[in-house]
């Protein structure tokens, strides 16, 4: 099949907009403008300079014959309320010609969900698919359309319900094991318990905790791009910021940067693990308990100057140590 008429079957066929943006059917406008604005980078040409030239035409076209006309049909509320009435009319067709019978595991999957935790495991499921969706363009396709099921089971289970309420965060379990993306062995997604409080993580604990993962396999790069994402939505979290410092650092190209946003943090939390442990490397000053400062801080005493020394810790003197109980023990495993 040509690159043209991919397209055109694309076009034909992946006709619902929430599953073209990878966003659960409850999405507001916030959540659906992050949405494509996330879609645009991992689209954008820069992406794709090292790739063949039919995938780099491959990824402008899918944004501006499919993104594009998706996002315009979902910017407004109306509109978003006009769409979501097409999908409900569709279900209620589907359901009186034969049962909903959806092919992928993760559609099945919520089939089976109980009603008090049918919410939960769809949100998951959403944003499971959706960090995979546009990673690769010629795996698009597939993921729409497990999408797509999903939406539809959601709104079979939630066809007794006065209606779908929008919501700003969507409802995310930390703790969740990836499905497979192709179809075949059926593979559970572990959730937990049904009456347990479930984790809410917010868009900038998703960008934290995928900067996390970067951070373990050393691509500085992306936890860089991560974090400043995550610290526009958040600029209060000592974490956020004692991370991104360390990347600048790892980076050894931006020192400056590395200093900035390492003393931010411990200006937010003087007790940040991460800062704490890197700040010595920057000549960063590290107040001790008596107030006086903890390395190599010019006093005063009785009008001489004396300069005070404090053997820096082992676990302190290099950021690329490989030794036991280093960076990634912050991470936890």
């Amino acid at each position: 099949m040509t690159q043209s008429s991919l397209l055109s079957d694309w076009e034909k066929n992946l006709t619902d907009p929430y599953s073209v943006l990878g966003v659960s059917i409850t999405a507001d406008d916030r959540r659906v403008q992050k949405r494509y604005r996330d879609i645009a980078k991992q689209l954008h040409p820069d992406k794709f300079i090292h790739a063949d030239e039919a995938t780099q035409e491959l990824s402008t076209k899918l944004l501006a014959r499919l993104v594009n006309p998706a996002y315009k049909k979902l910017q407004q509320e109306k509109e978003r309320k006009e769409n979501l009435a097409l999908l409900r009319l569709k279900v209620r067709r589907l359901t009186r010609e034969r049962p909903i019978s959806p092919k992928s595991d993760l559609a099945r999957q919520l089939l089976e969900h109980p009603a008090s935790a049918v919410d939960v495991f769809y949100e998951q499921a959403i944003a499971h698919l959706s960090e995979t969706q546009f990673q690769a363009p010629n795996q698009f396709a597939i993921i729409t359309e497990q999408l797509s099921e999903l939406n539809l089971v959601y709104l079979k289970l939630k066809m007794g319900d006065v209606g779908v309420r929008e919501k700003r965060t969507g409802v995310i379990s930390v703790a969740q094991v990836a499905p497979t993306v192709n179809s075949g062995t059926p593979q559970k997604v572990n959730l937990a318990p049904e009456n347990s409080d479930f984790a809410t993580e917010s868009y900038d604990q998703r960008h934290y905790r995928r900067a996390q993962v970067y951070a373990k396999k050393g691509a500085w790069e992306q936890v860089v791009q991560e974090l400043r994402e995550a610290i526009k939505l958040k600029a209060d979290k000592s974490e956020y910021h004692a991370l991104l410092g360390l990347a600048y650092l790892q980076q050894r190209k931006f020192p400056g940067m590395a200093k900035v946003h390492i003393k931010r943090a411990l200006e937010l939390n003087p007790n940040d693990p991460l800062a704490t442990k890197y700040a010595p490397n920057l000549g960063i000053v590290m107040p001790s308990p008596n107030g006086t400062a903890a390395t190599g801080m010019t006093q005063k005493t009785n009008g001489v100057q004396s300069k005070t020394s404090q053997k820096v810790p082992q676990s302190q003197k290099t950021p690329n140590s490989p030794k036991k109980g280093g960076l990634f023990g912050l991470f936890g495993k």
